[in-house]
This record gives structure tokens, C-alpha cells and sequence, in this order.
């Protein structure tokens, strides 16, 4: 089933709490939140306490997308704070199966996010047990970019993978999605799509979560 999900980093955050109410009046599924470290991506975002504002006020699930070195730091913490979805990067760590475990054992839905040149072959061994991968279609680090059209080959041959193991993870995709680019990804078998700009300087959210499901 297809879903979207509001990314909050291009939210105006001096309204946050209007915009999380009028995103989820326009039929919003879930709130993603990208959570930068200025190491593994050279911008730095938001914090626990902007994470744990959010989740309070928010009534839809809540997705947390680490661009960070470490992901595992803070995982108790988004349990407390009732985060639903935890993802980060394969390059982040050595040991991705164990923050994957660690992940789910507290509680939430675990997911491998690829960036653009990372292959769909190097999180084969996950799929198994894994809850979502999220495929990057622009460059980690900053919002506004445009979606890279190579990527919805790596959408294909994940789905692929999926279907061909008959594994159940979901798959998102993150960057430069609008009504146009969902489409593509939809065709290739996404399922959870992430939109930043295009969602929040829409001037009918609601008409443009429509379009995107399709």
C-alpha cells in the first residue's frame, strides 16, 4: 500500500506544530525526520528534543532517517520518545546487522538506507530480516535536490529481490520526489515515499498526497 511521508526538514519550523497538524488534515501516513550529524553528511539538522517534540505532537507514525556515523547512539531514546521507523546508512557502520537487531528489539521497524552509488547487492544478506530499505534518490545531506533518474533502475532491481525471495521489507525512496517522480518509482514498486519541498510549498497538500498515491 502506498504511503507518504512528509519530510519536516522543509517544514517551517517557527509553525511546526501547525504544519504537522495541517500535513496530517491533508491525508499524510507518516512523518519522516532526517537527522544529520555534519560528519556523514556536511549539514547538521535536528536533535532529540525537536525528535521528542515532534512524536509528542504528532497523531501518524513517526520515521527517523540517521545520516549519522554511530546510528546506534540514542536507539533507546527514540523508543521512549514512540518513534516508529529507524533507519541508517550501510557505509555508517561496520556492524549492521547488529544496529538492524538492535533496532527491532526495542521495539521499531528497522531499514537500510543506500545512498545513490551504493548497490542494491550490498545489503543482500539483510533482506531476510529486514523491515525497509530506503533508497536515496539524491545525495544525503540537503533538501531541494533534484531526483536522480538512475536510481529507479536500483528501485526495480530491489523489488526484484523482494519478489524473487518472497520477502515482505518495504521499500521507500527519498529525494526529489514530486507527483511526476513518484510515478516512476511507483511503477518500479516502491512503496513508502518520502517528499520534502514539493509537499510543503504545495499550495493544496492534500490534492498533492492524492497525485502521489496514484
Amino acid at each position: 500500500m502506498v504511503k507518504i511521508l512528509p519530510s519536516l526538514l522543509a517544514s517551517d519550523f517557527t509553525r511546526l506544530g501547525q504544519e504537522i497538524e495541517d500535513m496530517e488534515t491533508a491525508g499524510a501516513d507518516i512523518f519522516h525526520l532526517d537527522i544529520m550529524d555534519g560528519q556523514f553528511v556536511p549539514n547538521i539538522s535536528f536533535g532529540l528534543p525537536v525528535v521528542k517534540a515532534i512524536s509528542e505532537h504528532a497523531s501518524i507514525p513517526v520515521d527517523v532517517h540517521l545520516m549519522t556515523n554511530q546510528p546506534e547512539q540514542f536507539i533507546p531514546e527514540f523508543k521512549e520518545m514512540e518513534v516508529d521507523m529507524v533507519s541508517f546508512h550501510i557505509e555508517a557502520t561496520q556492524h549492521p546487522h547488529r544496529v538492524m537487531q538492535l533496532i527491532q528489539k526495542n521495539g521499531m521497524r528497522a531499514g537500510i538506507a543506500l545512498n545513490p552509488h551504493t548497490p542494491v547487492q550490498s545489503i543482500k544478506h539483510l533482506l531476510p530480516e529486514i523491515d525497509f530499505v530506503l533508497i536515496m534518490t539524491v545525495n544525503p545531506g540537503f533538501g531541494g535536490q533534484s531526483f536522480i533518474g538512475s536510481c529507479a533502475d536500483k528501485i526495480g532491481e530491489l523489488n526484484d529481490m523482494r519478489s524473487s525471495g518472497r520477502f515482505d521489507f518495504d521499500i521507500e525512496v527519498d529525494g526529489g520526489i514530486d507527483h511526476e517522480t513518484a510515478a516512476i518509482c511507483r511503477r518500479r514498486g516502491a512503496d513508502l515515499f518520502v517528499s520534502g519541498s514539493y509537499l510543503f510549498q504545495s499550495v493544496n497538500p492534500r490534492q498533492a498526497i492524492l497525485e502521489m498515491k496514484g
